[in-house]
């Protein structure tokens, strides 16, 4: 079955990726970029590096602008499926979807009006197992937007290795987070993965930190062998 991946450039997306292409085969990545940085659906911090990701992967990618309106931003969701298909002949849809009713729900339904295959392979998977599977199985990812406490500034940029699960695992406890940031905690953007072709290497980038709410700009990302 020839599957689209819903990819964001985060550690969900593209472990759901890696499982997916085990399973089925990827005939291309989906990516909508939202102008609202309030978007209820989709994932914002460095969004625009999804191409660099998709060549580093050898993927193909459709991608789809969105002003990120509450529910009007479906149409933009629906409309890149629909070029998916039309493009790349994908009979599904992978998502990166953990916990969240609220995107799972919206993405299935657009699928079931294509009639298309909806796959969620992380869905309600154990947080504490799938992030040492992430780290143990060669992904790099790292935190590109905190916005909850106890984040500090020292957070962003910051790459979710063993040591950094340690202390995510302490916030569970004291601040009662999300362990993989599915509660709107944390953004993530992979840099190198089991998949990729060529890992990525960040040139320049910025910070921006306030009252534990911050955002960790890359403005220029190269790829490299590995």
């Amino acid at each position: 079955m020839k599957l689209g991946v819903l990819c964001s450039g985060g550690k969900d997306s593209w472990f759901a990726c890696h499982l997916a292409i085990q399973q089925e085969e990827v005939a291309c990545l989906i990516s909508v970029r939202s102008r609202n940085e309030e978007s209820y659906m989709f994932h914002i911090p460095n969004i625009h590096l999804v191409p660099l990701q998709a060549e580093a992967a050898g993927l193909p990618l459709v991608t789809v602008e969105t002003e990120g309106i509450e529910e009007a931003e479906l149409d933009d969701l629906s409309r890149a499926i629909r070029l998916a298909v039309e493009e790349y002949g994908i009979e599904g849809v992978v998502t990166g979807a953990l916990l969240s009713v609220y995107q799972a729900s919206r993405v299935q339904r657009i699928c079931r009006n294509l009639d298309l295959w909806c796959f969620n392979p992380l869905w309600y998977t154990d947080p504490e197992v799938y992030m040492g599977k992430l780290i143990s199985s060669g992904f790099r990812a790292i935190i590109t937007g905190v916005f909850a406490a106890p984040f500090s500034a020292d957070w962003l940029g910051r790459e979710i290795d063993k040591e950094a699960l340690h202390d995510l695992q302490q916030y569970v406890r004291s601040h009662r987070i999300t362990l993989t940031g599915e509660g709107g905690e944390y953004e993530t953007l992979v840099v190198d993965a089991p998949l990729f072709k060529k890992k990525i290497v960040i040139e320049e980038s910025e910070k921006e930190y306030a009252n534990f709410r911050g955002f960790f700009r890359v403005r220029r990302a190269v790829l490299e062998a590995k």
